[in-house]
């Protein structure tokens, strides 16, 4: 719904915009423009769509293997004792426990398809327990909002884009995101256990938490301190080791559990095509909407506003032209990927701006759309405060991600 209106408002705007350029400035090419600028996008959004096919081919095989040889198993085996302290409500040994874990592990993984319906089915399992059946429980709201802070280790649709759109390294952007996303997290971890009162100095909670951020504090600490020219070689040599140990690892597991790891890749890689296909229209749609609104300069408005505002406070304002990406990601997964696929075509995937918006497109996740399925599927009305520490994390995870993009690409 909020990307239906969004989508209504980018025509109206570029209308009004374009009506009063051509009154009162005399541009007499603004319409023109918008209208050039609808076969343009769709061409692009087609294009891009279509080129998507063979690399989504690749990883979700690729994925399909690790799934197959019990790697979501083993992240839930890994998490389990965390999670347990997080969801004091479930009782121990509740099958909702598992599903929470697995989705989780899943999201982690950027296994969408085997997110989704396994954290329907938590969300099913822990409203079984619920007192309040339109109120969302404590348990719930934790679910959601790790949901929503986006925590990924493989930002792999991201790095599909930004091969598609002509990046020299398109897994550069790996680290950063890595590191944006565990600080959304740990925010909507956070706000939910000061809301719902956890004792976050348990000693599991303590030393979960505390090793990572040990680790991510390290990380930071170690690229802070290298000479600009060799953050990005040394971010991209250690991105891609880790990627193809990965890669390695997956078959290895799937190996050791006698899986035919070559009919394991062609059933996943199956689903490449079909989800290609199935972005055209959505991709099309936002990217046209956006175009226009390129095309009929209330885009450079917009921008340029926010830029001279934060000039005039002293603060460096090159990352303006990623903003839209940040602003739309809470709204809309499919319109925030529009936004970052407009400002890599228009800047350039390895552009400044280009990395700081697939940095800011991996650091969360969209926050009412996941609320609206997942409270939706249960027939839950009252969702508490789980949209305040949703954007929390949201707001957090952008932050972290631009600042992180300075650190490693500007």
């Amino acid at each position: 719904m909020a990307l239906n209106y969004i989508w209504i408002a980018f025509f109206l705007i570029a209308f009004i915009v374009g009506l009063v350029k051509l009154i009162f400035l005399g541009d007499i090419e603004v319409f023109p423009n918008m209208v050039t600028s609808t076969f343009d996008m769709a061409k692009l959004g087609f294009e891009i769509s279509l080129g998507l096919t063979g690399v989504l081919t690749l990883w979700l095989g690729l994925m399909k293997i690790g799934e197959k040889g019990g790697i979501v198993k083993i992240f839930s085996k890994l998490i389990g004792p965390f999670f347990a302290k997080l969801f004091p409500e479930i009782p121990k040994n509740h099958p909702a426990i598992g599903s929470i874990m697995l989705n989780v592990s899943a999201n982690m993984l950027g296994l969408d398809n085997a997110a989704t319906p396994m954290g329907l089915k938590a969300m099913k399992e822990m409203q079984e327990n619920n007192p309040k059946k339109d109120t969302a429980s404590n348990a719930q709201i934790m679910f959601l909002v790790l949901n929503t802070s986006g925590l990924t280790l493989l930002p792999i649709s991201i790095m599909v884009y930004r091969s598609q759109l002509g990046a020299a390294n398109p897994s550069d952007i790996f680290i950063p995101i890595m590191l944006a996303t565990y600080f959304s997290t740990l925010a909507g971890l956070i706000s939910v256990s000061i809301y719902q009162k956890i004792n976050l100095f348990d000693k599991t909670i303590l030393a979960y938490l505390g090793g990572l951020t040990a680790i991510i504090v390290a990380l930071i600490y170690y690229f802070s301190g290298l000479p600009k020219e060799k953050i990005t070689l040394v971010s991209n040599l250690v991105s891609n080791i880790l990627l193809f140990s990965i890669i390695i690892f997956f078959i290895l597991l799937a190996m050791r559990k006698k899986v035919n790891i070559y009919e394991a890749f062609v059933e996943g890689a199956k689903d490449g095509f079909s989800i290609a296909v199935k972005i055209i229209p959505f991709l099309i749609a936002i990217l046209v909407a956006i175009g226009v609104f390129r095309a009929s300069g209330a885009m450079s408005l917009l921008i340029d506003g926010v830029a001279a505002s934060l000039k005039y406070m002293g603060i460096n304002a090159d990352f303006i032209p990623a903003l839209p990406t940040a602003l739309m990601k809470p709204l809309s997964g499919s319109g925030a990927r529009g936004m970052m696929v407009d400002a890599m075509n228009t800047y350039g995937a390895d552009s400044f701006v280009g990395k700081v918006a697939s940095t800011v497109q991996g650091a969360t996740d969209t926050t009412f759309y996941i609320l609206a399925v997942y409270f939706g599927s249960v027939g839950i009305k009252n969702t508490r405060y789980a949209v305040t520490c949703g954007l929390i994390a949201d707001f957090t995870g952008i932050i972290a991600a631009i600042i992180i993009a300075y650190l490693f690409f500007y």
